[in-house]
């Protein structure tokens, strides 16, 4: 009978050792639905650190929008971002997963994310949403008069306080009360409540929190203060203050945490065009802290961002001209021969450029001496085809650029592709970027001809 037992068990053995893995990765998932469906492929889940991303999983989105997130037992709680588009820094949403759920969501093109299943997310964007609504409601009640609005500033605190009971032992505790806002106890009126608010915006946020850091909510939080505090007259200047403001909140932090929060919201002040934002704290806080840490690759992408600019004066760069048998050499700064110029980056061996290159030189050539000049940069493995084709272009300024996509001058512009076109001033300044022939050439219909 006891050989029996063991036979039954040890038949039993396999079965359970096969059960086991299974257990292991049956977890939790993240599913949901986009709209329009046609617009999104794939959906790609990052784990959020304070100073990068890591790969997680990925699923292909269906042809009716839908997708599954597996999420098995190396998905560890924390902070997860949800990229589904590029460029990815735009097009994302975070969440939280506390290890304990499945999430469902759906999201929209036109109203965003939205958590159907998710205890800790659905409390979170309730809190958001009420909160941005009481707090309108407190924008429209100062026109009446802030005496009337004390009352609400009652019903505010006390949504603050449930939301914060609500979320006892959550991840998304950190977020609401960093998010507490401004509640004076005493009534002031619209200016002292602006002043205060301004004064009191970070006060409830701790830069060193993990969960505020794995998150998008600090730069988030900051890029609102620094636009939203910046007044209707010297916008500028208060902008830059806002921002030098901010750099007093994470000046204890971790250097690399520093770096890490002043690339994100670099990144947003490029994607909202706002580039001079940009390279105010590229030049000021973050080309330092790339120094800091040898961090050469991004200095340069900074400094090639800035010298790209518009408005910003073009970077210099020498060639030389043989005249009356000497050689001579000259530099875009000191050049003054038109009142505009074009830096037309090209290839001979590109087969868009000896299209459109010969295009230039007939619409140029017909023009008014001295309102536009081309300084046509061929980048190039060797001179011999060079020198062949710039016969075709004695109008324009024939530079070589040897060492092809390698070439100084072509890596100090950026030059990817070619043909490229820059558009300058007289005095070498950025006016504009075009993208096509078509663009440069509508600009130069605007110039009188011969």
């Amino acid at each position: 009978m006891r050989s029996l037992y063991i036979l039954i068990m040890i038949k039993k053995i396999p079965l359970l050792v096969f059960l086991l893995p299974l257990l292991a990765l049956a977890q939790h998932t993240i599913q949901g639905n986009f709209s329009p469906a046609e617009d999104y492929k794939w959906a790609v889940l990052y784990k959020v650190s304070p100073t990068n991303l890591s790969y997680k999983t990925d699923t292909k989105i269906d042809e009716e929008g839908n997708f599954t997130l597996q999420l098995d037992a190396s998905i560890e709680k924390g902070m997860y971002r949800l990229v589904y588009a590029v460029p990815q820094d735009v097009f994302n949403f975070d969440i939280i997963y506390n290890g304990e759920e499945d999430i469902v969501v759906q999201f929209n093109k036109e109203k965003g994310v939205e958590f159907l299943i998710s205890k800790e997310n659905v409390l979170l964007a309730s809190y958001e949403k009420e909160m941005r609504a009481i707090q309108a409601q407190i924008a429209e009640q100062y026109q009446n008069g802030y005496q009337a609005v004390a009352p609400m500033f009652d019903s505010l605190s006390a949504l603050q306080q449930s939301f914060e009971k609500k979320a006892e032992g959550t991840i998304a505790l950190a977020f609401i009360k960093a998010n507490k806002p401004y509640i004076p106890e005493n009534p002031q009126d619209i200016r002292a409540y602006i002043k205060a608010n301004k004064e009191n915006y970070f006060e409830n946020i701790d830069v060193n929190n993990t969960t505020l850091q794995e998150s998008s909510f600090i730069t988030d939080y900051a890029y609102n203060y620094i636009l939203g505090f910046s007044g209707k007259e010297d916008v500028t200047a208060a902008i830059e203050d806002n921002i030098d403001t901010f750099q007093t909140q994470i000046i204890e932090s971790d250097s690399g945490y520093q770096k890490a929060q002043w690339i994100k919201l670099w990144q947003k002040f490029v994607d909202a065009n706002k580039a001079h934002t940009a390279n105010y704290i590229s030049e000021n806080y973050l080309i330092p802290l790339a120094k800091l840490s040898n961090d050469e690759g991004l200095i340069e992408s900074l400094t090639l961002f800035k010298n790209m600019t518009l408005g910003n004066k073009a970077a210099n760069f020498s060639w030389e001209e043989a005249i009356d048998n000497k050689t001579i050499v000259k530099n875009l700064h000191e050049l003054d021969v038109a009142e505009n110029y074009i830096i037309v980056f090209w290839s001979s061996g590109c087969s868009h450029c000896l299209k459109e290159v010969p295009q230039l030189h007939s619409k140029i050539s017909s023009m008014e001496k001295g309102a536009y000049k081309v300084i046509a940069i061929g980048l190039e493995d060797d001179s011999y085809a060079w020198k062949n084709k710039i016969q075709s272009f004695p109008e324009f300024i024939n530079v070589l650029g040897l060492g092809k996509w390698q070439n100084e001058i072509g890596k100090n512009y950026g030059v990817n592709a070619t043909p490229t076109y820059i558009i300058l001033d007289k005095d070498k300044k950025i006016r504009a970027r075009p993208q096509k022939l078509e663009d440069v050439l509508q600009l130069l219909s605007k110039e009188p001809s011969h």
